[in-house]
Order: structure tokens, then C-alpha cells, then sequence
């Protein structure tokens, strides 16, 4: 692998979100694992090919494209996130970053028209999901540490995990019970593992958005019974940046958080949210 930055694994990178951040990591220097569902297969396809035009300056002078495979795996079975982490190995050669951002919203009107099914689907998703990729990715990153300090190659730089935390995981919101329960559950996932992996020289973050403009809003504003327009509108005059986020601000952060810049900071979830919400 040319790349001078390593190797970013990113799920659910076909839209919003993940694709920001997968377009983001690819201008910075990284080769990208691009996860999705097969349903999402022709969205992966097309980002694939936007970032093989993604002309990078290698070193010595030297440059290139970016590169860019597609790993599909249904984030909550564990046998196909093994192999997400296996293939993007095969394929690109290590695993130094790993951005758990794949997530599911069930919008209810309250916790009493919350089903089981709802609830369980977003545990599934949102907490199992992001236990399976931090923990695969893990035993992949720490095999890479261990690796240099028996004198073989080392790592480009030093590993990096981040998850999808919310707003919702610092204060939750009525109309998503178990949906703000999994992302507070993110947070002490992402807290516990970043003590755990630290000797190893892995960091571990999440973001925590605010409302960022994705299908999910589209979402909330219908259980809202409010157009999509209107609801942005609406809550817009609520944040004191009077605008919803846009993937890329959430993907600038990933950028910064993986980065050397960010090399003292670990077990941290940022809230990104435009004011909306104080720590």
C-alpha cells in the first residue's frame, strides 16, 4: 500500500454520514474499507469510484490516487464483521482506523409506542454493532503493535477507533427512548475501551452530533408530523448557529480526532452540535 496515513475502515459509508467521513479520510491520505449492507451495494460502488479520483501528495515527492475497497457486513453478525476486518486486511493490508458510524433511528412517539422489536433493532445496530467493530478492529490493531515491538514493520501512525455517539447520549430527548439509550451506551463502550486499549497505543472517541441534516432528520420529522423543510426551519431557531449540521462538519471532526493533532485525546465523546447543547 502506498498511502502514507494507513488504512480507514468506515461502516455504513454509503450515505450521509459515513460517506462524508469515508470522502474526508480519503483526501487526508487514508486507503478506505467502505462498509455497507448488500442493499446499499450500488451507493458503495459509486463512492468507490469518487474516491479513485482522489488525487493524494505521497511522500518524497511522489503521489497517487486514493484507493478504495468495498466490505460489505451487516454490522450485527459477528461472523461477517470478523470477516469485514479480515477482508479490509487482505485487501489494503492493516486496519489503523476503524469508524463505527453505522446506527438505526426508530422515532416513536414515547417509550409506551416503543416495541420490542423497535428496541431490540436499535441495540442490535446501534450498541452490538459498534461493540462487534470496535472489538474485531481492536484485536486486528493490537496485533499491528505487537508486531513492532518485536522489531517488524511498524504502523504509520498510531491506531485509531471512533464511534456514533449523539446529543442524545448526554441528554436525551422524548420521542427516542431506545434510541438515546444506545447511544449512552456508546459512550461507556467507547470510555471503557479506550482504558483497556491504551497500552496498546490505540485511542478511542465518539462523536456526538446534534441534528445534522441525513435521512434520520427526515425521519424525526415525520414522527413529528412536520415536513422536512419546515422541521429544519423550526428547529434551526433552537441552536444558536440557527442551522442543522452537514455531514461534512461531522466528518472534520473524525479528520481532527484520527489525526496527530488529536494524539493526547482518548475516551472522549464530542458534542458537535452548533451550540445547541453544552457539556
Amino acid at each position: 500500500m502506498s498511502l502514507s496515513k494507513g488504512v480507514a475502515l468506515v461502516t455504513g459509508a454509503s450515505r450521509g454520514i459515513g460517506r462524508a467521513i469515508a470522502l474526508r479520510l480519503a483526501h487526508d491520505g487514508y486507503a478506505l474499507a467502505l462498509n455497507d449492507t448488500p442493499a446499499n451495494r450500488p451507493a458503495v460502488a459509486a463512492l468507490k469510484a469518487e474516491i479513485e479520483k482522489i488525487k493524494y501528495g505521497g511522500g518524497g515527492g511522489g503521489g497517487g490516487y486514493a484507493q478504495a475497497v468495498g466490505v460489505e457486513a451487516d454490522v450485527t453478525d459477528e461472523e461477517q464483521v470478523k470477516e469485514m476486518v479480515r477482508k479490509t486486511v487482505e485487501e489494503l493490508g492493516s486496519v489503523d482506523v476503524m469508524v463505527a458510524n453505522a446506527g438505526i433511528l426508530k422515532a416513536r412517539p414515547s417509550l409506551v409506542e416503543t416495541s420490542m422489536e423497535d428496541f431490540d433493532e436499535t441495540f442490535a445496530v446501534n450498541v452490538r454493532g459498534v461493540f462487534l467493530c470496535y472489538k474485531y478492529a481492536a484485536q486486528q490493531m493490537i496485533a499491528q503493535h505487537q508486531k513492532s515491538q518485536r522489531g517488524g514493520a511498524p504502523p504509520p501512525r498510531g491506531a485509531s477507533i471512533i464511534g456514533a455517539a449523539s446529543v442524545t447520549s448526554k441528554q436525551a430527548w422524548a420521542g427516542l427512548s431506545a434510541y438515546s439509550a444506545s447511544k449512552w451506551a456508546v459512550r461507556g463502550l467507547t470510555q471503557a475501551s479506550a482504558l483497556e486499549l491504551a497500552p496498546y497505543g490505540i485511542r478511542v472517541n465518539a462523536y456526538a452530533p446534534g441534528l445534522v441534516d441525513t435521512k434520520m432528520v427526515e425521519k424525526i420529522a415525520v414522527e413529528s408530523n412536520r415536513e422536512h423543510a419546515q422541521y429544519i426551519t423550526e428547529e434551526s431557531r433552537n441552536i444558536p448557529l440557527k442551522r442543522l449540521g452537514a455531514p461534512d462538519d461531522v466528518a472534520d471532526l473524525v479528520s481532527f480526532l484520527v489525526s496527530d493533532k488529536a494524539s493526547y485525546i482518548t475516551g472522549q465523546s464530542v458534542s458537535i452540535n452548533g451550540g445547541a447543547f453544552f457539556d
